[in-house]
């Protein structure tokens, strides 16, 4: 019996959509194929560095069976940290600065920190010659590891721990123009030598806050004083385009909500405007900005420039905070308005606020591993110079350029005034305790030449006493070093 055209038609309708079904069954397969291999090339050219570098991946282990560690060194060729071999082939991590780059550098027993930790993947790599890799393994000899050179400045760290002297505190020093990290001292600190012998007493140490361990630069949680009226300032001239007629007579003091707020010291600065206010530090005047402000506006500022933001660091970090609402009353807003109050900061911070500042607006992302090398010197990875985004318009980084030369110029910053560099930045005296006369010592600038470029420094000093006397003099030390001939 034949088959009528309809029932020819209907079987040929049937076998064209399983032949559809057919061709979109392969086109998903092929489409997760593909994005299974992209997926593979992602995580081989931009992940697998980071899962094997984790503390936690084991497979690390099985690299420093066959390779020595390689060596740490700063960007001027001192060795930071090295691996010394024992004629029994025993290994011994050595430090020949000690204590001095102790918080950068880190320690490589009892677990690790510092770059000894976020390098170590790198220190594990071999890339000496491959003929001479295949001689080490049939003579079972472990391969030299690859050197990481940072972008530590010898002279710079040196300058910066010994004028830090015995004080607790920290100074970070930093390029502004490529966000690499110069400086990194932070006191008290460890002899990263010793550290095994002394781990017992150093963990014994309950009060985490006060223990060697921590990195003050990255970890130290500060109130930031008047070095915060950078940010008041910032966010008054963004609601008022007339701030150069702002005005007020300083008395020495002014009260809120019964509490009483005074300028260091008891200083009576009389008349001012709003860049004498700041050049002179006076807490009066900054006080009645403060009030006069948005805080919604305020709060989404301080959001902007990082404030309740992981920063963008490979050290263990701490959050800066920043508590400022629509509720919060008049004593409150006062005190946050002049950097007191709930107000914390960590020095890195600061320096990335001050980087982006001399930058014109735009943060570089920080950096401490300028690139890797082979055991002879031959580079084998470059790590590039990264922005990390715009903190602020570049009209008003040039703003804030000119308050803080006029601190120098003409106000609390002076002892950098008349150097062979030009210096601008603002000092802080922090307080942070009831009892009287008892504040840390911040300063947060930059210099710059022509031949030289820009450095910033950011340092602070725990219970120093005034920025001005206190934590510029250690900037200063910084600065000369860095733009000696």
């Amino acid at each position: 019996m034949k088959k009528t055209s309809m029932e020819r038609k209907s079987k040929t309708s049937t076998k064209r959509a399983r032949n559809q079904e057919f061709v979109i069954i392969t086109y998903l397969f092929v489409a997760v194929f593909i994005m299974m291999m992209g997926y593979f090339v992602y995580f081989q050219v931009f992940k697998s560095e980071d899962f094997i570098n984790s503390p936690y991946n084991t497979r690390q282990n099985t690299f420093a069976e066959h390779v020595t560690r390689g060596q740490i060194l700063s960007s001027d060729e001192k060795v930071l940290a090295q691996t010394v071999v024992g004629e029994d082939g025993s290994e011994t991590r050595y430090y020949p600065y000690g204590a001095m780059f102790a918080h950068a550098v880190g320690y490589d027993s009892n677990g690790k920190s510092g770059i000894e930790s976020f390098g170590n993947f790198n220190l594990l790599r071999s890339h000496a010659f491959f003929l001479e890799q295949v001689i080490n393994g049939i003579q079972d000899k472990k391969n030299p590891g690859d050197n990481v050179v940072t972008t530590l400045d010898y002279r710079l760290q040196e300058a910066a721990y010994q004028a830090l002297g015995g004080n607790r505190g920290a100074v970070i020093a930093m390029e502004p123009s490529t966000g690499k990290i110069l400086t990194m001292v932070s006191k008290p600190d460890f002899d990263p030598n010793t550290i095994a012998d002394n781990w017992e007493s150093i963990i014994s140490n309950t009060d985490s806050e006060n223990s060697v361990l921590v990195n003050r630069v990255t970890q130290g949680l500060y109130p930031p004083g008047s070095t915060f009226k950078i940010l008041t300032t910032l966010e008054y001239l963004r609601e008022n385009s007339n701030y150069e007629d702002y005005h007020y007579d300083c008395t020495g003091s002014i009260t809120m909500d019964n509490t009483e707020i005074h300028c260091y010291d008891n200083a009576v600065h009389g008349e001012e405007d709003l860049q004498k206010s700041f050049a002179k530090s006076c807490n009066t005047s900054y006080a009645n900005i403060g009030l006069g402000l948005n805080k919604t506006r305020f709060a989404g500022l301080c959001k902007e420039l990082l404030f309740d933001t992981d920063l963008p660091v490979s050290y263990p970090s701490n959050k800066s905070s920043f508590v400022l609402d629509a509720k919060s009353n008049a004593d409150e807003v006062t005190q946050m308005a002049i950097g007191q109050g709930e107000t914390l900061v960590t020095p890195m911070h600061m320096a990335l606020i001050t980087s982006a500042i001399a930058n014109n607006g735009i943060l570089m992302r920080p950096s401490i591993i300028d690139h890797t090398e082979n055991y002879r010197g031959v580079t084998v990875k470059k790590f590039n110079s990264l922005p990390y985004g715009t903190l602020l318009s570049e009209s008003e980084a040039k703003k804030m350029q000119e308050f803080m030369s006029l601190v120098v110029s003409e106000g609390t910053g002076s002892k950098l005034n008349g150097q062979s560099y030009h210096a601008a930045g603002k000092t802080g005296s922090a307080e942070f305790s009831n009892i009287k006369g008892e504040s840390h010592a911040w300063f947060t600038g930059y210099a710059s030449t022509e031949e030289k470029g820009s450095i910033v420094v950011t340092v602070i000093v725990e219970n120093g006493g005034a920025g001005s006397t206190v934590a510029v003099p250690i900037a200063k030390q910084v600065f000369d070093t860095y733009f000696a001939p």
